[in-house]
């Protein structure tokens, strides 16, 4: 059996892939790390330390994306109403998705949520 990744240290990894999206900032509404693009937001971090596993939210509107998402462990619709808008709360805790595929659907995230003209450079890139 795998030995499981530091959920601090994936959270790390998904993070800089994040910023390293054209256009992506960080800002902490809320005292926590959220990604945004032209000034919306495409992955939530959430807290370094706090209650329970560090875990990213992402938009996935892709039904197979979604519903993949939706199956690893402890995911669930996001809160506050977003899970009906496609936003799906993944934790990094035991069991969680390896760091590729948490990239995979950052880079969907904001494929959804980037302007078309940001989104081609990552085609062109």
């Amino acid at each position: 059996m795998a030995a499981t990744a530091d959920p601090l240290a994936v959270r790390e990894q998904v993070r800089a892939f994040a910023l390293g999206l054209p256009g992506a900032v960080e800002e902490f509404p809320w005292g926590q790390s959220v990604v945004k693009v032209n000034k919306k937001i495409f992955v939530f971090l959430g807290a370094e330390e706090g209650a329970g596993p560090p875990g990213i939210t992402v938009k996935l509107t892709a039904e197979e994306a979604h519903a993949h998402a939706m199956a690893a462990p402890g995911a669930r619709p996001t809160g506050y109403g977003l899970g009906r808008a496609g936003w799906v709360t993944v934790p990094l805790g035991d069991g969680a998705p390896p760091v590729d595929l948490l990239r995979d659907w950052v880079e969907e995230s904001y494929r959804t949520i980037a302007p078309k003209r940001l989104s081609a450079q990552l085609d062109a890139g």
